[in-house]
């Protein structure tokens, strides 16, 4: 049987990275996908694989990614290799945008998407925290909605208080125990 690849999205501010990170030292089998992005290391944010516009267009084109998209001004991609890890069986966790859920749910038979959720008071907080924006900026990420496709297999994690609490029940989630 295939494994899965569990996509987190939610807002910016909503936790993302700290949960994944959290997930994957919990579960030491759960694959930590690593993204392609073009954003210089020194910017802070995930760990992720930085590359130029040009690198990142080329790889692209070659076949690189089994997924890819351009988000706030950046360029996203996802190793073609998680999908033979993935088929394979093993579980793999990665930090998808929302816009590219429904070609991910056709790229991977066994999609399952945590949905990581937190009001906006906790967002605004999260943001301001991070000092990458201003408060015009923070607003308008606030106003921002999209909608998931009501055809995947969507699992929310409310995400305001301690990260253990969201550990835990993503992980009860993602693998419930059977009598």
């Amino acid at each position: 049987m295939s494994g899965r690849l569990i996509a987190v999205v939610g807002p910016s501010g909503v936790g993302k990275d700290s949960l994944i990170d959290a997930l994957a030292a919990r579960r030491p089998a759960l694959h930590k996908v690593r993204r392609v992005i073009t954003r210089p290391p020194e910017a802070g944010g995930e760990d992720h694989e930085p590359e130029t516009e040009a690198g990142f267009a080329a790889r692209r084109a070659a076949g690189a990614f089994c997924l890819s998209w351009g988000a706030h001004g950046l360029f996203y991609g996802i190793p073609a290799a998680v999908q033979a890890r993935v088929a394979a069986g093993g579980d793999a966790i990665v930090n998808l945008s929302r816009g590219v859920l429904e070609e991910a749910g056709r790229a991977f038979d066994r999609l399952v998407v945590l949905n990581v959720t937190a009001t906006p008071e906790t967002l605004a907080r999260r943001l301001a925290g991070r000092g990458r924006e201003d408060e015009a900026g923070i607003a308008r990420r606030l106003a921002r909605r999209v909608d998931l496709p009501g055809h995947l297999d969507v699992r929310d994690i409310p995400n305001d208080g301690a990260l253990a609490d969201a550990v835990e029940m993503a992980l009860a989630k993602l693998y419930p125990v059977r009598a």
